[in-house]
């Protein structure tokens, strides 16, 4: 196992975008598979697309720019590893978290089919509660990544969290794709 962590801490500092890109399709497919057959209890009618595009979306339009983020607040100094950490964090939670919340209702609504006016919808009813729930995760996570972790794991770190977190994105992308009558009834009928 330990040298299987030297390989990919290697391959992270050698190609970091591949590496990154290919660690955030695997986690937000596996957030979705989570969210479909732990929580949805959909069993054999998997929704095998909607797995496909949240990958797509962690792989392609998630890993590069967050990757970039990353290395951008890498490069960053500061007075004291304190100074650091706070900094860091205040910067990732108050100006990235709120843009990869919209980010990510958007891209789903686009990549779904649905055009521009659903990905309002979306974002009306599920950005805020969103975001709060975000900084309720990731602030904590972010501190301790920032603290301990080292640069070159710091995205593999918060990927291994976010696998919890795209679990719950996934589910509520889902639940936002439901119209009223179809929420109310599922929420009255009892399942058996």
């Amino acid at each position: 196992m330990a040298s299987l962590f030297r390989a990919y801490s290697s391959a992270l500092t050698r190609r970091p975008y591949l590496v990154q890109s290919a660690t955030a399709l695997t986690l937000f497919g596996a957030g979705d598979v989570i969210a479909q057959q732990v929580i949805e209890k959909k069993g054999k009618n998997h929704d095998l697309a909607r797995t496909v595009r949240l990958g797509f979306y962690g792989g392609v339009l998630f890993a590069p720019p967050i990757t970039k983020w990353f290395q951008f607040l890498g490069r960053l100094k500061f007075a004291s590893p304190t100074r650091a950490v706070v900094y860091r964090t205040w910067l990732d939670q108050a100006l990235m978290a709120p843009l990869a919340v919209g980010w990510f209702f958007a891209w789903q609504a686009l990549l779904e089919g649905e055009g521009v006016s659903t990905a309002v919808d979306r974002m009306e009813s599920a950005y805020v509660p969103t975001l709060l729930r975000n900084w309720g995760v990731f602030v904590p996570a972010q501190v301790l990544n920032f603290a301990v972790v080292p640069p070159q794991l710091r995205f593999a770190f918060i990927g291994v969290v976010s696998l919890f977190w795209n679990t719950y994105l996934s589910a509520v992308n889902a639940a936002q794709q439901q119209t009223l009558p179809e929420l109310v009834d599922n929420m009255v009928r009892p399942s058996f």
